[in-house]
């Protein structure tokens, strides 16, 4: 009973993601996979899938991509390695409209320059489309990258608690969701790293909870959720989570209170119509 009630958070992530990340490809896939139970083996070779795509280009297309990756072979200079990775990141960005292809050159090029600042945009553009990803190949990719990076970023600021979170994150949202219990144990980890050192980071509080949903340690979960709402009251994904949290307890009263606030919050007609089947099974 408890595994049919859990996250639907998820659905509230999407709308966040549409309203903050200027997504376009909605995603009805919960946060729990529905393999939860077994990891996956399913592997992604990004060079391989560009050299798929590079081959459904235009000539002239073709020709252009061809000549900038014949720049980054060619490039003997660290600072010309940089800009070539960078425009090959802005042709499949603009030109491809290719994510793939994009994070992966911007990525590139934020380990040769190896700044916290490039590290730290490369690590969340992975982070942020960790979400929605559907593809466990692709996850894998994305997650490692994203771990990778937000980790170079912490060996030259090891002090900053964003880059902290942002790792537990990665975890959490990466192989964690997919059936990995390790990686989510990680990812708590890294963030309680965070609220040992100040309790009041709603960032790293709400990620432990949503780390406590997707381990199914409700009770937790429902703790720091609620530290969460009490001091930012609409905070949408924090409370789509209690609910989540509280469903996943048998706490089917609290659980609906919480679904109709984040209805409300939402004023979505799609989002309403999610939750009000979630309720009726609760009911």
């Amino acid at each position: 009973m408890k595994k049919q009630f859990i996250l639907v958070g998820a659905g509230i992530l999407l709308f966040c993601v549409l309203l903050f990340f200027v997504r376009t490809t909605p995603n009805k896939k919960t946060l729990a996979s529905s393999n939860k139970d077994s990891v996956s083996t399913k592997t992604f070779n990004v060079l391989d899938f560009i050299q798929q795509e590079k081959a459904k280009l235009t000539p002239e297309k073709a020709i252009l991509v061809s000549k900038l990756e014949n720049s980054v072979s060619r490039g003997d200079v660290l600072s010309q390695q940089i800009k070539a990775n960078e425009a090959l990141a802005n042709f499949w960005k603009d030109s491809a409209k290719l994510y793939e292809g994009y994070v992966f050159y911007i990525s590139t090029a934020a380990k040769l320059e190896n700044s916290e600042k490039t590290l730290t945009f490369a690590a969340r553009l992975y982070l942020n489309n960790l979400r929605e990803e559907k593809d466990d190949g692709k996850l894998s990719w994305k997650t490692a990258e994203s771990i990778e990076l937000f980790s170079r970023a912490l060996k030259i600021n090891p002090l900053n608690d964003d880059l902290r979170i942002g790792l537990g994150s990665s975890y959490i949202y990466g192989k964690g969701r997919s059936g990995n219990p390790a990686e989510t144990m990680q990812g708590i980890q890294e963030l309680l790293t965070v609220v040992k050192k100040d309790s009041t980071n709603m960032k790293a509080q709400m990620m432990l909870g949503i780390g406590g949903v997707v381990s199914g340690q409700f009770a937790k979960a429902i703790e720091r959720l609620n530290k969460v709402v009490a001091v930012e009251q609409n905070n949408v994904e924090a409370i789509a989570y209690l609910a989540d949290a509280y469903a996943g307890n048998g706490k089917k009263e609290e659980a609906i209170r919480w679904y109709n606030v984040s209805k409300r919050l939402v004023n979505d007609s799609h989002y309403t119509d999610e939750v009000n089947e979630r309720i009726k099974k609760l009911k």
